[in-house]
């Protein structure tokens, strides 16, 4: 990787306590072509030597996919070059093995980020069967939800960590649910705060984000050593924004050592949304032989599997 820049919105989303879509494409379509020029500056090289051109073609939302994959497709043209579409979970996917040898290993990949929680079965590069989805919020929606709640800042994983270190996670008696069943849920769980919270008195905040963190991480680190143990694979992998969380990296490392697994998480700075993974997704399916035509629609609801 020769580049990699990032123009954060967080600031200006935080001031609403979640994503406004209209507010997310304007300040795409601002700063894209800033990044682009940022990016190519950094690495040193001249748009007219890259191999191929990629972008995010779903899942997300539509106004802000369309212009990352307008300026893709317009560069292949402009430069005769090939144009891949990546789905951003891939990108996710992928990520765990961005820093090792690049080789694709069969695995039951976790990503667990704030619109997506789901068990994958990977059997290589574009073979993925999805086993385990969210019936309901994501965790990473969980979080933000439950912070808003609280009174704390978006996005509300981070928060809910920072605070849950000084807490007891025994305090509070909080729902697991579908531990034992296919998919996740956790809507209850955040339900259960809701209806908790009337109820407290003092101080109680970093006891309560430590029990609500340790209800999510019991449910995502249980359902995946099950599915691990149920497909007979070697190896356990993690992304996606809410596998930053120190707690849930910790859990599932030590219960893959129990279980013998070996165990993969993205780099921290891999995990939230970034354009590096799409490149690497990108530079994969590009040796591999696959390309994408330029008609090639985005799609919001881009299935992985």
């Amino acid at each position: 990787m020769l580049a990699s820049e990032i123009a954060s919105q967080i600031a200006e989303h935080g001031k609403f306590g979640g994503v406004v879509p209209e507010l997310a494409s304007r300040h795409h379509l601002v700063y894209a072509p800033r990044l682009l020029e940022r990016a190519t500056r950094a690495a040193k090289i001249d748009l007219a030597n890259v191999d191929a051109f990629a972008a995010t073609s779903g899942p997300g939302l539509a106004s802000s996919l369309m212009i990352g994959a307008s300026i893709a497709k317009g560069l292949a043209i402009g430069f005769g070059k090939p144009y891949l579409a990546i789905n951003h979970l891939e990108g996710h996917l992928l990520s765990p093995f961005f820093n090792g040898d690049f080789q694709i290993k069969p695995n039951i990949s976790l990503i667990v980020s704030g619109g997506h929680t789901m068990s994958i079965q990977v059997g290589g590069l574009g073979d993925y069967r999805l086993i385990d989805r969210t019936v309901d919020d994501a965790a990473g929606e969980a979080f933000d939800k439950v912070a808003k709640m609280l009174g704390l800042g978006y996005p509300g994983g981070p928060e809910i960590e920072k605070h849950a270190r000084s807490g007891d996670a025994t305090r509070f008696d909080l729902p697991r649910s579908m531990l034992d069943s296919e998919n996740f849920s956790f809507s209850g769980l955040k339900t259960a705060v809701r209806y908790l919270l009337p109820k407290l008195r003092g101080d109680f905040l970093a006891d309560l984000c430590a029990s609500f963190q340790q209800a999510i991480v019991d449910v995502l680190v249980r359902k995946t050593i099950a599915t691990a143990k149920r497909y007979d694979v070697d190896l356990v992998t993690v992304s996606g924004g809410v596998s930053c969380n120190e707690e849930l990296r910790r859990r599932l490392c030590d219960a893959c050592d129990r279980e013998r697994f070996e165990f993969k998480s993205a780099e921290p700075w891999l995990c939230t949304d970034n354009a590096a993974m799409i490149a690497f997704a990108a530079s994969l399916r590009l040796d591999a032989g696959f390309k994408s035509k330029v008609t090639e629609e985005i799609d919001p609801n881009l299935a992985l599997a």
